[in-house]
């Protein structure tokens, strides 16, 4: 049997379920043209994806392997290998994923293997069967469950490299053109990332996960794993991540809850697809303010922690989490913004993005989700400033402008409202009537 192993979210050779069936072997990657269409030319993931990519072609290459790496869309390059007798990839839930595996299964026979999350997405059920909504029981089940997961490294099978051009990039349109082995070759721009190897970052992480629980939400502390963008991208496994990290025992509890409720999103978006741009619950959608939204992408809301942690996006990719949620409440609370908005800027911009995660992320903060915080609970984006960055040298960091201001003066609206600060504008809205507008709304839903 010839197979095409399609590597997508997976792009490593340890501890791939790919590379464990054995027989003749066609290993591939597209550059999916529906999805870059969508993209700026200087868009860091592609950056991130193109070094992977180059170093899993190596890696290949050292067990007798190879990497066909295609342009195109994925329709016109199964149909350019539609005398294969299987593809077999992992699995991917969002809508666009699933619509795509779809129809090339009417081409080719489709094999899913399960790597991208702990647990598949119908194993962790209620008694009754149905899917859990609330992440608590989900959470307490998967932990169970966890003790008796096989987690072990996935062992490499005896894989023969089928014949083929393996050079440069093959663009799959009408015909077929042969491209150099360049990220411009596809139209992007490289990017100057630090790229740290996903397995440093565990070992660097491991060394203070004693700290993870007390330290994370502080913001002038890097306290994260900083794995996220290696699980969404699969530079690293999932499991491999559990297992070292199990090895730590009660001190790592904190962090494996993150990673079960990480897959309880990824969980909940395939039990109910249309929340990706559906409310799950509730029927306030938010207000269409364009001059408020353009503040607020343009990092001039006012509100410090606010353009800090949008600045920090636009200038690296990501996001501190604790400002995220911070950001999140202030934009659908304070800004009464649809979430849809939010989700999608940070979906342009996110190195991490991962559509699970992002949506109920937002449907979360937004009080429209699945499990989520009540409608009336709002950030206060001063406090949490003060509570978080205390010295403000996070938002220092970012808004260049409040340098000379005095730090206690940072965390307060008053004092915003009142000063004219140089190039830095006064809060557009202010916290204690947009919060009170927003639960008056939210109580007419």
């Amino acid at each position: 049997m010839k197979r095409v192993l399609w590597f997508r979210r997976d792009l490593r050779v340890k501890d791939n379920p790919l590379l464990t069936l054995g027989g003749e072997v066609l290993p591939i990657f597209i550059f999916d043209e529906n999805i870059l269409k969508e993209l700026s030319q200087d868009d860091k993931r592609v950056t991130f994806i193109f070094h992977y990519l180059l170093k899993l072609k190596s890696d290949l290459q050292h067990i007798g392997l190879d990497l066909k790496i295609f342009y195109g869309t994925p329709e016109a390059v199964f149909e350019h290998l539609s005398k294969f007798d299987e593809v077999v990839a992992s699995g991917d839930y969002d809508s666009y994923a699933k619509s795509r595996d779809l129809h090339i299964s009417h081409k080719l026979h489709f094999r899913y293997l399960h790597d991208t999350y702990i647990f598949k997405p119908k194993e962790i059920l209620k008694d009754d069967g149905s899917p859990y909504f609330v992440f608590t029981p989900f959470y307490k089940k998967a932990r169970v469950a966890l003790h008796v997961k096989d987690l072990q490294e996935k062992k490499i099978a005896q894989n023969i490299l089928i014949g083929s051009d393996y050079e440069g990039i093959t663009k799959v349109d009408i015909g077929i053109t042969k491209l150099s082995l360049a990220i411009e070759s596809i139209g992007f721009k490289a990017q100057n990332l630090n790229i740290i190897a996903p397995q440093k970052k565990l070992e660097n992480f491991k060394k203070n996960i004693s700290k993870y629980s007390q330290m994370r939400d502080f913001l002038d502390v890097d306290i994260s794993s900083s794995l996220s963008v290696d699980l969404r991208f699969g530079t690293i496994s999932i499991r491999e991540v559990l297992l070292e990290v199990l090895k730590l025992a009660e001190v790592s509890e904190p962090f494996i809850r993150q990673l079960i409720f990480r897959d309880f999103y990824a969980y909940a978006l395939f039990h109910t697809p249309h929340v990706e741009s559906e409310n799950y619950k509730y029927s306030f959608n938010g207000i269409e303010d364009k001059e408020k939204f353009i503040a607020f992408c343009s990092a001039k809301t006012g509100v410090p922690i606010v353009d800090a942690g949008v600045r920090e996006l636009l200038k690296t990719g990501y996001m501190h989490n604790r400002v995220r949620m911070v950001v999140a409440s202030f934009f659908t609370k304070d800004l009464l913004l649809p979430w849809q908005w939010g989700e999608r800027f940070f979906a342009e911009h996110l190195l991490d993005y991962d559509k699970a995660s992002n949506v109920l992320s937002w449907q979360w903060s937004a009080g429209t989700g699945v499990d989520p915080q009540p409608y009336f609970r709002i950030f206060n984006p001063y406090l949490q400033s003060k509570k978080f960055d205390k010295e403000a040298l996070y938002i220092k960091r970012y808004v260049s402008e409040l340098s000379t201001i005095e730090i206690k003066n940072i965390h307060k609206e008053e004092y915003l409202l009142c000063a004219d600060i140089k190039d830095y504008p006064k809060p557009i809205v202010t916290h204690k009537e947009a919060s009170k507008r927003a639960v008056e709304l939210f109580k007419k839903r």
